[in-house]
Protein backbone atom coordinates (compact mmCIF):
# COMPACT_ATOMS: atom_id res chain seq x y z
CA UNK A 1 0.00 0.00 0.00
CA UNK A 2 1.86 3.14 -1.17
CA UNK A 3 1.98 6.32 0.87
CA UNK A 4 -0.85 8.58 -0.26
CA UNK A 5 -0.72 10.98 2.68
CA UNK A 6 2.36 13.06 3.48
CA UNK A 7 2.81 14.41 7.02
CA UNK A 8 4.53 17.61 5.93
CA UNK A 9 2.51 19.77 8.33
CA UNK A 10 0.71 17.33 10.64
CA UNK A 11 0.87 13.62 11.24
CA UNK A 12 -2.25 11.58 10.72
CA UNK A 13 -2.94 9.00 13.43
CA UNK A 14 -5.00 6.16 11.99
CA UNK A 15 -6.76 3.21 13.63
CA UNK A 16 -3.99 0.55 13.61
CA UNK A 17 -6.38 -2.05 12.19
CA UNK A 18 -6.87 0.08 9.07
CA UNK A 19 -3.05 0.07 8.65
CA UNK A 20 -3.00 -3.72 9.04
CA UNK A 21 -1.44 -3.50 12.49
CA UNK A 22 -2.69 -5.73 15.29
CA UNK A 23 -4.04 -3.43 18.07
CA UNK A 24 -3.70 -6.16 20.70
CA UNK A 25 -0.02 -6.68 19.88
CA UNK A 26 0.57 -2.91 20.00
CA UNK A 27 -1.17 -2.74 23.38
CA UNK A 28 1.56 -5.04 24.74
CA UNK A 29 4.22 -2.43 24.00
CA UNK A 30 3.59 -0.06 26.88
CA UNK A 31 3.96 -2.51 29.77
CA UNK A 32 7.03 -4.07 28.12
CA UNK A 33 8.68 -0.66 27.65
CA UNK A 34 7.90 0.42 31.21
CA UNK A 35 9.23 -2.79 32.73
CA UNK A 36 12.22 -3.51 30.49
CA UNK A 37 13.19 -0.30 28.63
CA UNK A 38 12.91 2.35 31.33
CA UNK A 39 15.09 4.94 29.54
CA UNK A 40 12.82 5.14 26.45
CA UNK A 41 11.20 8.58 26.24
CA UNK A 42 9.17 8.25 23.05
CA UNK A 43 8.10 5.72 20.42
CA UNK A 44 6.47 6.51 17.07
CA UNK A 45 5.49 3.65 14.74
CA UNK A 46 4.51 4.59 11.18
CA UNK A 47 2.92 2.26 8.65
CA UNK A 48 1.85 3.31 5.14
CA UNK A 49 2.75 6.90 6.05
CA UNK A 50 0.44 7.24 9.06
CA UNK A 51 1.03 6.86 12.80
CA UNK A 52 -0.10 3.44 13.98
CA UNK A 53 1.23 3.85 17.53
CA UNK A 54 2.70 6.69 19.55
CA UNK A 55 3.61 6.69 23.24
CA UNK A 56 5.72 8.84 25.56
CA UNK A 57 7.37 8.19 28.91
CA UNK A 58 9.30 9.92 31.69
CA UNK A 59 7.31 13.14 31.37
CA UNK A 60 8.09 13.59 27.65
CA UNK A 61 5.64 14.43 24.84
CA UNK A 62 5.57 14.80 21.05
CA UNK A 63 7.15 18.27 21.07
CA UNK A 64 10.15 17.39 23.25
CA UNK A 65 13.46 17.26 21.39
CA UNK A 66 16.10 14.71 22.36
CA UNK A 67 19.82 14.49 21.70
CA UNK A 68 19.82 11.57 19.27
CA UNK A 69 23.60 11.04 19.37
CA UNK A 70 24.89 9.02 16.37
CA UNK A 71 21.53 9.12 14.59
CA UNK A 72 23.07 12.44 13.47
CA UNK A 73 25.43 10.44 11.22
CA UNK A 74 22.58 9.15 9.05
CA UNK A 75 21.32 12.73 8.62
CA UNK A 76 24.85 13.68 7.50
CA UNK A 77 24.76 10.86 4.96
CA UNK A 78 21.56 12.32 3.47
CA UNK A 79 23.18 15.77 3.29
CA UNK A 80 26.18 14.38 1.38
CA UNK A 81 23.75 12.76 -1.07
CA UNK A 82 21.86 16.03 -1.52
CA UNK A 83 25.13 17.94 -2.04
CA UNK A 84 26.05 15.44 -4.78
CA UNK A 85 22.56 15.75 -6.32
CA UNK A 86 22.91 19.55 -6.44
CA UNK A 87 26.45 19.47 -7.84
CA UNK A 88 28.21 20.97 -4.79
CA UNK A 89 30.14 17.69 -4.46
CA UNK A 90 31.19 15.85 -7.63
CA UNK A 91 30.80 12.23 -6.53
CA UNK A 92 31.28 9.84 -3.66
CA UNK A 93 34.79 8.86 -4.78
CA UNK A 94 36.10 12.42 -4.58
CA UNK A 95 39.25 12.64 -2.46
CA UNK A 96 38.82 14.05 1.05
CA UNK A 97 41.85 16.33 0.68
CA UNK A 98 40.24 17.96 -2.39
CA UNK A 99 38.06 19.87 0.07
CA UNK A 100 40.96 21.06 2.23
CA UNK A 101 43.48 22.64 -0.16
CA UNK A 102 44.91 24.64 2.74
CA UNK A 103 45.85 21.43 4.58
CA UNK A 104 49.33 20.14 3.76
CA UNK A 105 49.84 16.47 4.67
CA UNK A 106 53.18 15.02 5.61
CA UNK A 107 55.03 14.08 2.41
CA UNK A 108 55.59 10.54 3.69
CA UNK A 109 51.87 9.92 4.23
CA UNK A 110 50.79 9.13 0.69
CA UNK A 111 47.87 7.02 1.94
CA UNK A 112 46.09 10.14 3.20
CA UNK A 113 45.79 11.43 -0.37
CA UNK A 114 43.87 8.31 -1.43
CA UNK A 115 41.04 8.53 1.11
CA UNK A 116 37.64 9.35 -0.39
CA UNK A 117 34.20 10.39 0.83
CA UNK A 118 33.11 6.78 0.33
CA UNK A 119 35.71 5.66 2.89
CA UNK A 120 34.35 8.13 5.46
CA UNK A 121 30.74 7.19 4.72
CA UNK A 122 31.36 3.45 5.03
CA UNK A 123 33.75 3.73 8.02
CA UNK A 124 36.56 2.17 5.99
CA UNK A 125 39.04 5.04 6.30
CA UNK A 126 42.32 4.19 8.05
CA UNK A 127 43.25 5.38 11.55
CA UNK A 128 45.91 4.32 14.02
CA UNK A 129 43.54 3.75 16.95
CA UNK A 130 42.09 0.30 17.74
CA UNK A 131 38.51 -0.30 16.55
CA UNK A 132 35.90 1.14 18.98
CA UNK A 133 38.68 2.97 20.88
CA UNK A 134 38.58 6.30 19.09
CA UNK A 135 40.09 9.14 21.19
CA UNK A 136 37.06 11.39 20.68
CA UNK A 137 37.73 13.25 23.93
CA UNK A 138 41.09 14.41 22.51
CA UNK A 139 39.40 15.83 19.40
CA UNK A 140 36.96 17.73 21.59
CA UNK A 141 39.84 19.42 23.44
CA UNK A 142 41.34 20.86 20.22
CA UNK A 143 40.83 24.39 18.93
CA UNK A 144 40.61 22.95 15.38
CA UNK A 145 38.80 19.62 15.24
CA UNK A 146 39.08 19.34 11.47
CA UNK A 147 42.87 19.71 11.39
CA UNK A 148 43.20 17.23 14.26
CA UNK A 149 41.08 14.67 12.39
CA UNK A 150 42.93 15.19 9.11
CA UNK A 151 46.20 14.65 11.01
CA UNK A 152 44.81 11.44 12.55
CA UNK A 153 43.54 10.11 9.22
CA UNK A 154 45.64 7.50 7.46
CA UNK A 155 48.24 6.84 10.15
CA UNK A 156 49.25 3.19 10.10
CA UNK A 157 45.72 2.10 9.38
CA UNK A 158 44.44 0.17 6.41
CA UNK A 159 42.11 1.57 3.76
CA UNK A 160 39.03 -0.60 3.31
CA UNK A 161 38.88 -2.15 6.78
CA UNK A 162 35.82 -1.25 8.86
CA UNK A 163 36.70 1.04 11.75
CA UNK A 164 33.97 3.15 13.34
CA UNK A 165 34.92 6.82 13.57
CA UNK A 166 32.80 9.69 14.83
CA UNK A 167 35.58 12.14 13.94
CA UNK A 168 35.41 10.89 10.34
CA UNK A 169 31.72 11.81 10.26
CA UNK A 170 32.69 15.26 11.54
CA UNK A 171 34.98 15.65 8.52
CA UNK A 172 31.92 15.04 6.32
CA UNK A 173 30.16 17.95 8.04
CA UNK A 174 33.15 20.19 7.34
CA UNK A 175 33.05 18.98 3.72
CA UNK A 176 29.38 20.01 3.48
CA UNK A 177 30.41 23.49 4.63
CA UNK A 178 33.45 23.67 2.33
CA UNK A 179 31.37 22.60 -0.68
CA UNK A 180 28.09 24.48 -0.07
CA UNK A 181 29.19 27.52 1.94
CA UNK A 182 26.64 26.61 4.63
CA UNK A 183 26.95 24.74 7.90
CA UNK A 184 25.39 21.27 7.91
CA UNK A 185 22.63 22.73 10.12
CA UNK A 186 21.83 25.50 7.63
CA UNK A 187 22.05 23.14 4.65
CA UNK A 188 19.82 20.57 6.39
CA UNK A 189 17.19 23.17 7.29
CA UNK A 190 17.07 24.49 3.74
CA UNK A 191 17.40 21.31 1.67
CA UNK A 192 15.90 18.65 3.90
CA UNK A 193 14.15 19.50 7.16
CA UNK A 194 11.90 22.33 5.95
CA UNK A 195 10.84 20.36 2.87
CA UNK A 196 9.48 17.39 4.80
CA UNK A 197 7.95 19.25 7.74
CA UNK A 198 10.71 18.69 10.29
CA UNK A 199 11.25 21.47 12.79
CA UNK A 200 13.90 23.98 11.78
CA UNK A 201 17.01 23.56 13.94
CA UNK A 202 17.90 26.91 15.56
CA UNK A 203 21.43 28.24 15.88
CA UNK A 204 22.47 27.80 19.50
CA UNK A 205 25.70 29.57 20.36
CA UNK A 206 28.17 27.27 22.10
CA UNK A 207 29.14 28.98 25.36
CA UNK A 208 31.77 26.37 26.21
CA UNK A 209 32.97 22.94 25.09
CA UNK A 210 32.74 20.82 28.23
CA UNK A 211 31.20 17.35 28.34
CA UNK A 212 27.71 18.62 29.20
CA UNK A 213 27.79 21.17 26.36
CA UNK A 214 28.92 18.60 23.80
CA UNK A 215 27.14 15.44 24.92
CA UNK A 216 25.00 16.02 28.00
CA UNK A 217 22.23 18.09 29.53
CA UNK A 218 23.19 21.33 27.76
CA UNK A 219 22.94 20.00 24.19
CA UNK A 220 20.53 22.19 22.21
CA UNK A 221 19.78 22.50 18.51
CA UNK A 222 22.87 21.10 16.79
CA UNK A 223 26.23 21.16 18.56
CA UNK A 224 29.07 23.07 16.82
CA UNK A 225 32.84 22.81 17.01
CA UNK A 226 34.95 25.89 17.90
CA UNK A 227 34.99 26.88 14.19
CA UNK A 228 31.18 26.63 13.95
CA UNK A 229 31.10 23.39 11.97
CA UNK A 230 28.00 21.40 12.97
CA UNK A 231 29.11 18.18 14.64
CA UNK A 232 28.92 15.38 12.08
CA UNK A 233 28.84 12.37 14.37
CA UNK A 234 26.44 13.44 17.12
CA UNK A 235 24.89 16.57 18.61
CA UNK A 236 21.56 16.93 16.78
CA UNK A 237 18.30 17.21 18.75
CA UNK A 238 15.08 15.90 17.19
CA UNK A 239 11.54 14.95 18.15
CA UNK A 240 10.42 11.33 17.62
CA UNK A 241 7.92 12.46 14.97
CA UNK A 242 10.63 14.28 13.02
CA UNK A 243 12.86 11.21 13.22
CA UNK A 244 9.94 9.24 11.78
CA UNK A 245 9.56 11.80 8.96
CA UNK A 246 13.20 11.29 8.01
CA UNK A 247 12.75 7.51 8.09
CA UNK A 248 9.62 7.78 5.93
CA UNK A 249 11.56 9.83 3.38
CA UNK A 250 14.11 7.00 3.10
CA UNK A 251 11.42 4.34 3.01
CA UNK A 252 10.02 6.18 -0.03
CA UNK A 253 13.51 6.29 -1.62
CA UNK A 254 13.97 10.03 -1.19
CA UNK A 255 10.55 11.02 -2.57
CA UNK A 256 8.26 13.30 -0.57
CA UNK A 257 4.87 14.38 -1.87
CA UNK A 258 5.90 14.07 -5.56
CA UNK A 259 9.22 15.86 -4.96
CA UNK A 260 12.57 14.07 -5.03
CA UNK A 261 14.41 15.39 -1.94
CA UNK A 262 17.28 12.87 -2.21
CA UNK A 263 17.92 10.76 -5.28
CA UNK A 264 16.56 7.23 -5.11
CA UNK A 265 19.96 5.95 -6.26
CA UNK A 266 21.60 7.54 -3.18
CA UNK A 267 19.08 5.94 -0.81
CA UNK A 268 19.62 2.55 -2.50
CA UNK A 269 23.42 2.84 -2.32
CA UNK A 270 23.31 4.03 1.29
CA UNK A 271 21.25 1.07 2.46
CA UNK A 272 22.51 -1.78 0.23
CA UNK A 273 23.52 -4.80 2.29
CA UNK A 274 27.25 -5.58 2.45
CA UNK A 275 29.73 -7.68 4.42
CA UNK A 276 30.23 -4.99 7.08
CA UNK A 277 26.46 -4.60 7.68
CA UNK A 278 27.07 -0.87 7.35
CA UNK A 279 26.06 1.35 4.43
CA UNK A 280 26.63 5.09 4.10
CA UNK A 281 26.35 5.87 7.82
CA UNK A 282 23.40 3.47 8.20
CA UNK A 283 23.45 0.16 10.11
CA UNK A 284 22.12 -2.78 8.06
CA UNK A 285 20.50 -5.98 9.31
CA UNK A 286 18.99 -9.08 7.77
CA UNK A 287 17.45 -11.55 10.17
CA UNK A 288 14.87 -14.31 9.63
CA UNK A 289 14.06 -12.91 6.21
CA UNK A 290 13.52 -9.36 7.49
CA UNK A 291 15.79 -6.65 6.09
CA UNK A 292 16.11 -3.38 8.02
CA UNK A 293 18.34 -0.34 7.96
CA UNK A 294 18.71 1.87 11.00
CA UNK A 295 20.17 5.09 12.29
CA UNK A 296 21.46 4.19 15.77
CA UNK A 297 22.55 6.50 18.58
CA UNK A 298 23.97 5.93 22.06
CA UNK A 299 21.48 5.24 24.80
CA UNK A 300 19.04 3.58 22.41
CA UNK A 301 18.00 6.33 19.99
CA UNK A 302 16.81 4.70 16.77
CA UNK A 303 15.24 5.29 13.38
CA UNK A 304 14.52 1.81 12.01
CA UNK A 305 13.18 1.36 8.48
CA UNK A 306 11.73 -1.99 7.40
CA UNK A 307 10.81 -1.63 3.70
CA UNK A 308 9.11 -4.99 3.26
CA UNK A 309 6.66 -4.16 6.08
CA UNK A 310 6.35 -0.45 5.17
CA UNK A 311 7.34 0.31 8.76
CA UNK A 312 9.30 3.18 10.31
CA UNK A 313 10.03 3.02 14.03
CA UNK A 314 11.46 6.07 15.81
CA UNK A 315 12.64 5.74 19.41
CA UNK A 316 14.08 8.49 21.60
CA UNK A 317 15.89 7.64 24.81
CA UNK A 318 17.56 9.16 27.83
CA UNK A 319 21.26 8.30 27.72
CA UNK A 320 22.28 5.38 29.90
CA UNK A 321 25.27 3.11 29.50
CA UNK A 322 24.51 -0.33 28.01
CA UNK A 323 20.77 0.08 27.32
CA UNK A 324 18.73 -2.96 26.30
CA UNK A 325 19.01 -3.57 22.54
CA UNK A 326 16.10 -1.87 20.76
CA UNK A 327 16.15 -4.53 18.04
CA UNK A 328 14.83 -7.02 20.61
CA UNK A 329 11.83 -4.75 21.20
CA UNK A 330 11.29 -4.25 17.46
CA UNK A 331 11.69 -7.94 16.56
CA UNK A 332 9.59 -9.33 19.41
CA UNK A 333 6.81 -6.76 19.70
CA UNK A 334 6.57 -4.45 16.68
CA UNK A 335 7.26 -6.56 13.58
CA UNK A 336 4.80 -9.27 14.76
CA UNK A 337 2.10 -6.56 15.00
CA UNK A 338 2.42 -5.84 11.25
CA UNK A 339 -0.10 -8.06 9.47
CA UNK A 340 0.87 -9.00 5.92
Amino acid sequence: MPTTYWPTAEWQAVDPALLRMDPEKLAELEPVIQSEYGNINGVVIVRNGAIAHESYYNGCGPDNTHHVASVTKSILSALIGIAIDTGSIKHVDQKVLDFFPDYVPDASDSQKREITLRHLLTMTAPYSFADWHEPLDKMCMQSDWVKYTLDMLGQKGEIGTFKYSTAGAHLLSAIITRSTGKSAREFANERLFNLIGMKEIPDYEMKSFGFEDLFGEKVRGWVQDPNRNSTGGWGLTLTPRDMARFGLLYLNRGLWNHRQIISGAWVNESTAMNANNYGYLWWLREEEGVYAYSALGDGGNVICCIPEKDLVIAITSEFVAHPRDRWTLIKDHIIPAAIG
